[in-house]
């Protein structure tokens, strides 16, 4: 028995980290969660897939049969003792209970019987009598409902447990083996997996995922079990009509829905229901719940920016869709159409919402140092969308641009994002907008910095307008710095495997090696300056090139070179020869919906039912016996009576209860 409730017990917390510990993620997710030891240690233990691990499914079974033989040993002694009021008791053992009371009655035995049967009936005993040869004995009984409460408490834990064992991985795995089905490890469409790999409509229990895009239908759900995954075909075809989502103003989703319309392959008069969450729709036995949403495949419009030369590409691709880029492979990983984001000023408190602050985050972007914020400045930014750039080796990084320019600090920057691994933040790159609100300023100045001819020009320009006009000697050396500074911030200079390419690292390491220490200081303020003020007039030839009139050298100006100056020294260390860029985009949303047949949900809820009256009927119903030994008195015309009380538990309601009765039956007081 105690062997038994460790189990029970076992099963119970196993049951919470199951609810606590969402089943069935991608392993990278539960790395992000609980760390690479800890993440292994709880893959090993089974606690991403609870209820199908081996263990749990062992402890199911022992329990059922174990439970199960401890009620067909014990379930003929209940009944016999349901039937029995133990009147074959002697009447001399009466005095050896603790609650005993002798009384001496007017009438004879048969009289006195009268007397006490009705009394018993009202006060809930139930009577059986027995003639003796000196006397009568009355054994009475009430309570006997604790026995059935133990029969139920018990019956309940198998039902569950049935219930556990049938609709958890088990029946599935059964039926793969009896069928010859082996689990599916690869990737591709549904339609072209092989039918070793599917299992029939006749599967009495399972639980997948369903994805459907809208205007599309899928019939076809999806099992995850440990090792991969096993096709299951529906008797039915669901078609995603709409999609409908709302939002809190934080931008987490507040309610969504799926109006779909359900076609029977054996044909039919097809069904339409709107599936929400916590609102399931049943049909053949499958209960259809609303699990999740995700992007159905959009049409995505971009535009692939050099950022050397003034190339551009105009592509297009959907969402889940992968094509060839140079030597590498462009995969369209995602759509995000609103993106809530805290964007508060940078004394504030506090953090968004979602976790993804970008003035919090962007403190990590590419280098630059941005500050942190405290209070929740939410807005929608806008769209973004992420794709992957993958290698011939097959290593990939991940990207994330925001399809506006987003206000920070006051100012507009668009933002690029970049990450090596998906258990890592984005680091952002941001680029300042110009003053028509686009990316073709920045773009420009980046080009330009690229250009060797440009460069020079700039670098004599700059020595031009700053030699004094009393010290035109200086011209020479002061042009040579510029354009010195310049190739070292473009990374002209820079050789391949360099750590430092470019930027102001660049800098710094020129000024650490090549400057004496006591000069370093005077010497970064000089270069800094000379490096402004050459990036300045850079900007300015790339703007006459392009046929526009001189940028003003007014505060708005100096605000998009200071911002400038930090992204293009960012932009060197920007892992990709081009910049994509979101033109436009058509939505397309797609449902998760979880499909289940669970012939073992109403074992369970039959045996909740069960637990609940069981342990009820244990706790506060207490099975009480009394006995009443009637025996003629040496008074003529009197009866002599015994009586005695026992119970199950010995608790002070016992005692109140036997007083009751003494004062009702025998007539007598303490």
């Amino acid at each position: 028995m105690r062997f038994a409730i460790a189990l029970l017990s076992v099963i119970c917390i196993a049951s919470v980290i199951g609810t606590v510990v969402q089943q069935r993620q991608p392993m990278g997710n539960y790395v992000n969660q609980f760390g690479p030891f800890w993440a292994e240690l709880f893959d090993k233990l089974g606690l991403y897939t609870v209820y199908g691990a081996p263990w749990f499914l062992v402890i199911l079974a022992f329990l059922v049969i174990s439970t199960s033989l401890c009620i067909a040993r014990n379930t003929p002694k209940i009944l016999t003792d349901l039937r029995s009021y133990k009147e074959g008791v002697r009447e001399q053992s009466l005095r050896a209970h603790h609650h005993k009371a002798e009384a001496v009655l007017d009438g004879a035995p048969q009289a006195v019987l009268g007397t006490l049967g009705p009394q018993l009936d009202a006060l809930g005993w139930k009577a059986k009598v027995q003639q003796r040869e000196h006397g009568l004995m009355v054994a009475a009984r009430r309570g006997a409902a604790n026995k059935i409460g133990y029969l139920a408490a018990h019956s309940a834990i198998v039902l569950i447990c049935l219930g556990g064992l049938f609709d958890g991985d088990l029946m599935v795995r059964v039926l793969m083996w009896a069928q010859g089905k082996t689990l599916y490890t690869g990737s591709g469409l549904v339609s072209e997996v092989a039918a070793e790999h599917r299992l029939g409509t006749g599967n009495p229990s399972f639980r997948g995922n369903l994805f459907v895009p809208e205007n599309s239908s899928a019939g076809t759900a999806v099992l995850s079990l440990p090792g991969g995954i096993v096709l299951q075909d529906l008797p039915f075809d669901v078609e995603l009509k709409k999609f409908n989502v709302e939002y809190y103003a934080t931008g987490m989703p507040k309610s969504f829905a799926s109006d779909i319309v359900i076609r029977d392959r054996n044909g039919g008069t097809p069904r339409s229901a709107t599936v929400k969450v916590n609102e399931p729709v049943i049909h053949d036995g499958v209960a259809i719940y609303q699990s999740s949403f995700e992007d159905g495949g959009s049409l995505l419009k971009l535009q692939a920016l050099s950022l050397t030369s003034d190339e551009h590409l105009d592509m297009q691709g959907r969402v889940g869709d992968k094509t060839a880029f140079g030597e590498q492979t462009l995969e369209f990983a995602g759509l995000r159409v609103i993106n809530v984001e805290n964007l508060s000023t940078p004394d504030a408190k506090g953090t968004d919402v979602r976790k993804v602050d970008l003035t919090g985050t962007l403190q990590n972007h590419l280098g630059s140092g941005a500050k942190g914020n405290t209070t929740k400045s939410l807005h929608n930014v806008g769209p973004s969308f992420s794709y992957r750039l993958r290698d011939a080796a097959g290593q990939a990084r991940e990207f994330n641009n925001y399809m506006l320019p987003v206000e920070l600090d006051g100012h507009k920057v668009f933002l690029a994002g970049v990450r090596d691994n998906l258990s890592d933040s984005f680091r952002y790159l941001r680029m300042p907008a110009d003053e028509n609100g686009e990316l073709d300023g920045w773009l420009r100045l980046r080009r330009a910095l690229a250009d060797p001819k440009l460069r020079e020009s700039a670098a004599r320009i700059y020595a031009q307008s700053a030699t004094p006009a009393d010290r035109p000697q200086m011209q020479p050396q002061l042009q040579a710095t510029a354009q010195r500074a310049l190739a070292l911030f473009s990374g002209a200079t820079a050789k391949p495997g360099d750590d430092v390419r470019g930027g102001l690292p660049a800098l710094s390491q020129f000024i650490d090696h090549d400057v004496p220490e006591a000069e370093r200081s005077r010497v970064s303020e000089v270069l800094l300056r000379i490096l402004n003020g050459s990036l300045f007039e850079l900007n300015q030839l790339a703007r006459e090139r392009a046929g526009l009139a001189p940028a003003p050298a007014d505060d708005g100006q100096q605000a998009f070179m200071t911002q400038a100056v930090l992204s293009l020294s960012d932009s060197l260390y920007y892992p990709a020869p081009a910049l994509f860029q979101l033109k436009d985009y058509t939505q397309v949303q797609a449902s998760v919906l979880q499909v289940t047949r669970a012939p073992g949900q109403k074992l369970v809820y039959l045996g909740a039912v069960l637990l609940i009256i069981g342990v009820f009927a244990m706790l506060y119903i207490r099975e009480r016996r009394l006995w009443l030994w009637i025996t003629p008195s040496t008074d003529a015309g009197r009866s002599q009576v015994s009586m005695a009380m026992s119970s199950t538990r010995e608790s002070p309601d016992n005692a109140a209860l036997f007083a009751q009765l003494r004062r009702t039956l025998l007539k007598a007081d303490e």
